[in-house]
């Protein structure tokens, strides 16, 4: 099981978060996204164009599957992993602490134009640009976000360290608990 499941929408940190957080915990980490493009053997921009939304969903729900009953490490997921109901039900039966890493639209626009794979590995989900469509997805997929998450953690104004802190510490006491 992993120590801790990252959830949240693209751009907000969760690759980063897990990397660090795997650090602090002295333990390894997997960052979703990525294990399905290792395994698929493509992008993810390119299974969606080539294969529709359901097929990479459907690999999305295989592989969380997957990682939460055999992993141990931090696991950061894909930011759209919370759209099926089975994958919220298997977040909210796994056991494992569900951070929520959140950020507000215009934080995250601003992210995803500063990276130069937001072209070619994030495919846009609306016919809207990718940059544009921030505020409307976020606002389908908040209340997703929070019915399977244990806490919250805003990354809009805190460094990568302040926010791994946060977390550490609050995995320390519900630990305690």
């Amino acid at each position: 099981m992993p120590r801790v499941t990252l959830i949240g929408y693209r751009g907000v940190g969760k690759t980063s978060v897990a990397a660090g957080l795997a650090a602090r915990l002295g333990c390894g980490w997997c960052d979703c996204d990525v294990e399905l493009e290792r395994r698929l053997g493509r992008s993810i921009a390119d299974v969606i164009t080539q294969d529709g939304e359901p097929a990479f969903r459907d690999a999305e729900q295989t592989l969380l599957a997957e990682l939460l009953r055999d992993g141990d490490a931090v696991l950061a997921t894909g930011g759209g992993v919370i759209l099926r109901e089975a994958n919220r039900e298997r977040l909210m039966a796994s056991g494992t602490p569900v951070v929520w890493l959140q950020a507000d639209a215009a934080t995250i626009r601003r992210r995803l134009a500063a990276d130069p794979s937001t072209a070619h590995r994030r495919p846009g989900l609306t016919t809207a640009n990718p940059l544009d469509e921030v505020a409307d997805v976020l606002a389908v997929r908040e209340p997703l976000y929070a019915m399977v998450a244990d806490v919250t953690v805003d990354t809009a104004s805190q460094s990568i360290d302040v926010v791994v802190e946060r977390i550490a510490e609050w995995l320390a006491t519900a630990e305690d608990a």
